[in-house]
């Protein structure tokens, strides 16, 4: 293997709008939990400094980006960056928007940021630029990421020839692809063989190592959570796989949040997060981990997942295994697939309730990117989330109930072998349903009953108990049986509100 002569983050804290309560930063006498582009300079470095996460995403994706991120962090907290450097010990990286998917305009504000960056840490008299590598998300090819190093590197030598003379920006950016869908997790070892083939043809150099990020939410979105968490474990088993064969140390990154249908990755779980996903070298602390629980339980969680995660080995998968796993997705796509569709419509109105908590742009139109499933239009993974569990449907048993009903014994022992939280996370997921939500949810279309038959084919699979089991969640089922029965929309908003801040997440 490569010798790898940096430091390689583990704990990555994100812009990600899922808290349901106020920001520790904001001060207690702060009772907004809504989070300005201004603010996240302070953001990141609470995280740096408070949190200690190891690196921070700055986000230019769909979203208002403080291109003086560098120059605030660095004037108003030098002794903190003097001893702790950008790009040595803490590290802030940037995820780029795709060009392919909307347009660019903040594509050249997010790299004409990243160049002056490296000249005022020079002036600093810094060790390492502060900004030198980058995610690209909803990556599908290896020519992207080529094309996208492309655009820095001749960006970086304009303007050492026009702007800086005599102090030539580094003309280089390390990329790191973010596959999304499950296609492009499980092909993501031919994806970026073609990559490291591009990458010394056009350089004459081989990487000596590669970051790999892996989505978390919008695999779930798109096809449902059963088909999310098998692309995700057969990635990160086909990467390792690759790293071997290669002699490449690959590092994946998996996006990821508190909700289990986007990962299941919250301070009371951090040993189950770690089951689920081995091999994960960085894990995402989105901004319930970090907002939702107290401040000491978030530092000590912290610490656990770090030490964790630094030790987390890959588990291999024969052939047949993989083969069997790939056809379980299949099934659980077309299960939720036949369903949402069919319940979409009625959800409208909870998506255009949902509260915000970042300066988003919006999703669709000339700024914005819409994601579909099915030809409809769908909010981002959070709403979608947050929504399905306030009116007392969690996402995770949409599709998932009647595919795990429908596998054959081979089917289910290799599912169950390397799901080892199935039960434990379906007894905790009954707690938020709301049966007298659903049952009106199903008066007003039918195709809802389609949800119950999940739920109820789960429940004989695995038996547990439907309903809340405390005060909190009695709460949340009664909230959700009266928001699914009210049409202001300022109401529904502040239903939504207090029953994310019952479960510790918005979505």
């Amino acid at each position: 293997m490569h010798k790898i002569d940096r430091k390689i983050p583990n704990i990555m804290g994100t812009q990600h709008p899922d808290n349901a309560g106020v920001p520790f930063f904001k001060g207690d006498q702060s009772k907004n939990p809504f989070i300005t582009a201004y603010k996240e300079v302070d953001e990141a470095f609470n995280n740096f400094a408070v949190l200690d996460t190891d690196e921070y995403m700055w986000d230019w994706e769909g979203k208002h980006a403080d291109a003086a991120v560098i120059d605030r962090l660095y004037s108003e907290h030098y002794e903190y960056f003097k001893g702790h450097q950008l790009g040595r010990d803490k590290f802030l990286t940037f995820r780029l928007p795709n060009i392919w998917e909307e347009k660019g305009y903040s594509l050249m504000q997010a790299m004409t940021t990243m160049l002056p960056a490296e000249d005022f840490a020079r002036d600093l008299s810094f060790e390492q630029r502060p900004l030198f590598e980058a995610i690209l998300p909803m990556a599908q090819t290896s020519e992207q990421l080529i094309e996208i190093e492309d655009k820095f590197s001749k960006l970086a030598h304009f303007k050492s020839d026009e702007f800086t003379s005599g102090s030539n920006n580094t003309d280089h950016i390390e990329m790191i692809p973010l596959f999304e869908g499950f296609k492009t997790q499980l092909h993501s070892p031919e994806i970026l063989k073609e990559y490291l083939q591009l990458y010394e043809q056009r350089t004459g150099q081989s990487l000596p190592y590669l970051r790999v990020f892996l989505a978390g939410s919008d695999s779930a979105l798109s096809n449902g959570f059963m088909n999310s968490i098998i692309g995700n474990k057969l990635a990160l088993t086909r990467l390792h796989e690759f790293s071997d064969q290669k002699d490449l140390p690959i590092f994946p990154i998996a996006g990821t949040g508190s909700t289990i249908f986007r990962g299941g990755l919250s301070p009371k779980w951090i040993k189950r997060y770690l089951q689920e996903f081995p091999g994960l070298k960085t894990a995402t602390v989105q901004s319930a981990f970090r907002y939702d629980y107290p401040l000491k339980q978030v530092q000590s969680a912290i610490k656990e997942l770090r030490s964790g995660l630094q030790n987390n080995q890959a588990v291999s998968m024969t052939d047949r295994e993989q083969n069997v796993l790939i056809n379980v997705a299949k099934k659980s796509a077309d299960c939720y697939h036949e369903t949402l569709d069919q319940l979409i419509n009625d959800l409208q109105k909870i998506f255009d309730a949902f509260p915000k908590r970042r300066d988003r742009r919006q999703h669709v139109g000339i700024l914005g990117y819409s994601r579909q499933v099915d030809g409809y239009k769908m909010p981002r993974a959070i709403t979608f989330t947050g929504s399905l569990y306030s009116v007392g449907v969690p996402p995770e048993f949409i599709g998932f109930g009647r595919a795990l009903m429908s596998l054959n014994a081979e089917e289910l022992a290799i599912f169950t072998r390397h799901y080892p939280n199935l039960r434990n996370d379906f007894t905790f997921l009954a707690h938020y349903i709301s049966v007298d939500a659903l049952e009106s949810l199903i008066a007003k279309n039918p195709a809802w009953l389609e949800a119950k038959k999940d739920i109820q084919d789960l429940q004989s699979i695995l038996q547990f108990e439907i309903g809340p089991s405390n005060e909190k969640e009695e709460e949340h089922s009664r909230l959700a049986s009266d928001l699914v029965k009210i049409s202001d929309p300022t109401t529904r908003t502040l239903l939504i509100q207090k029953q994310a801040v019952l479960r510790n997440f918005l979505g």
